[in-house]
């Protein structure tokens, strides 16, 4: 079973926003970006994947498991949405719009990376920097046998070739999971669709969304894209 939280504005909606959250977080993490959100009409959806918040657990969970829950909520919902992935919800949320086209009107992307190999070990040298670079090839070697290679087949880079819808990329300046350059490297992969790129200043990994740029950079993409009016464009 997956918790889902849905949320209806007061009058019309202007459409379905589904949210993902990142590696070791819930539904939670994402209920200030939801907020943002319903403020302009819109429905949010916000899930906690298996072996996360009140979820079922999950043997081996990893990012195509998270993708998976991505569409199982799609099937549940029967609705094209937009979809708002953070951190390693975002490489979910980018494999489940490969494999979803015709349900995703809109992508966003919060603390992005472009190859989940080089994001792997990055991770594990920020977090311990001799575990990180003594075994953290060796995980990472495991990792590829155990899931027959599928990893790089869904690596982001690979995957953004093939996105044809609108996406918004967001990160923070002062991200030290993920470094700022990797929203860049994720950015030049998108080939059949240009990526809006909103670096926010001074934020780190996951504060993007508390930064006084955040509202109006995602709400004038959002008009730009036809999912509001002209007249809500924030002139900042």
């Amino acid at each position: 079973a997956i918790e889902v939280w849905r949320i209806r504005p007061e009058g019309p909606s202007r459409g379905t926003v589904l949210f993902m959250h990142g590696w070791g977080r819930n539904r939670d993490r994402m209920v200030g970006r939801a907020r943002i959100f319903a403020g302009w009409g819109f429905t949010t959806v916000i899930l906690s994947a298996r072996d996360h918040g009140n979820s079922s657990s999950c043997r081996l969970m990893n990012i195509m498991k998270f993708a998976e829950d991505i569409g199982t909520v799609l099937d549940w919902l029967g609705e094209p949405v937009l979809l708002y992935g953070h951190s390693a919800g975002s490489g979910a949320a980018l494999i489940a719009a490969a494999r979803n086209p015709d349900r995703i009107r809109i992508l966003f992307l919060e603390a992005v990376f472009a190859d989940t190999y080089e994001a792997l070990m990055h991770l594990y040298t920020w977090a311990n920097p001799h575990f990180g670079r003594l075994c953290g090839p060796a995980i990472l070697f495991w990792m590829n046998l155990f899931y027959g290679g599928r990893l790089r087949r869904v690596t982001p880079c690979r995957l953004a070739r093939e996105i044809r819808i609108p996406v918004m990329l967001i990160h923070g300046e002062k991200d030290r999971r993920f470094p700022v350059r990797f929203a860049h490297e994720l950015k030049a992969c998108f080939r059949a669709t240009p990526a809006a790129l909103f670096i926010a200043p001074g934020a780190n990994h996951s504060a993007s969304s508390a930064t006084p740029g955040y509202p109006p950079a995602v709400q004038q993409f959002l008009v730009r894209h036809g999912a509001l009016p002209t007249g809500m464009a924030d002139p900042r």
